[in-house]
């Protein structure tokens, strides 16, 4: 045989996709160290004294690479707040598969766990000082649209094909409800974690069960 006829020839499409994969593989690669190094550097200084090339260095990344990824200060922010809330997401999806047909115990678990999760987060205590940075209040507040929008939609889809078995609007309602709450308490976290968590599940839990009742 010769050797030619041995080569294996990939199809158009996944020569063209591998690439792009690839791409997005090291992009987010890049991100996770960024905002590692970054969740690293707050532990030692105040947010308002980190700067790019803080990042940059701590990260082992050259400062272009860092503003490729995030495009700003206040993009590496938004990353690392987008992440939070990412992580916000995922406890509630395990509280809810735990928790089945349970969305008292649930909606407990999940604000729960995030409120004592953000606690310790150095960014998220950096709001907590008397002069809190005005950039970081926005991206929960004013701003905070980007991270709603994104948390909403991944926790709809939870409520869509979970237990619960709500329609794309009752699942738009929900979700969105229990990030802006969840959000709202981080520039004054609760005193009482698992009395808030108690409170919010008490607002919340008629509106799942008349839902999942309907079903």
């Amino acid at each position: 045989m010769r050797s030619f006829d041995r080569v294996v020839f990939m199809p158009a499409a996944e020569q063209t996709s591998t690439p792009g994969r690839y791409r997005e593989a090291a992009s987010t690669l890049a991100r996770d160290v960024a905002l590692d190094a970054l969740r690293e550097l707050l532990h030692e200084r105040n947010w308002r004294n980190v700067t790019m090339s803080h990042i940059a260095k701590a990260a082992g990344l050259s400062r272009q690479s860092l503003y490729n990824e995030f495009g700003s200060r206040r993009g590496v922010a938004q990353g690392y707040a987008i992440r939070l809330t990412d992580a916000f997401v995922a406890m509630c999806e395990t509280a809810l598969y735990q928790h089945e047909n349970d969305a008292s115990a649930a909606l407990r678990q999940g604000f729960s766990s995030f409120f004592e999760l953000s606690g310790l987060d150095p960014l998220v205590r950096s709001l907590h000082s008397g002069d809190a940075p005005e950039d970081l209040l926005r991206l929960i507040t004013t701003d905070s649209e980007v991270l709603i929008d994104r948390a909403g939609e991944r926790l709809a889809e939870t409520f869509q094909r979970g237990w619960v078995g709500a329609s794309p609007r009752q699942a738009d309602v929900i979700s969105k409800s229990i990030v802006r709450l969840a959000l709202s308490y981080i520039p004054e976290p609760p005193d009482d974690v698992a009395s808030a968590a108690d409170d919010l599940a008490l607002l919340l839990t008629p509106f799942i069960d008349s839902i999942a009742d309907g079903n």
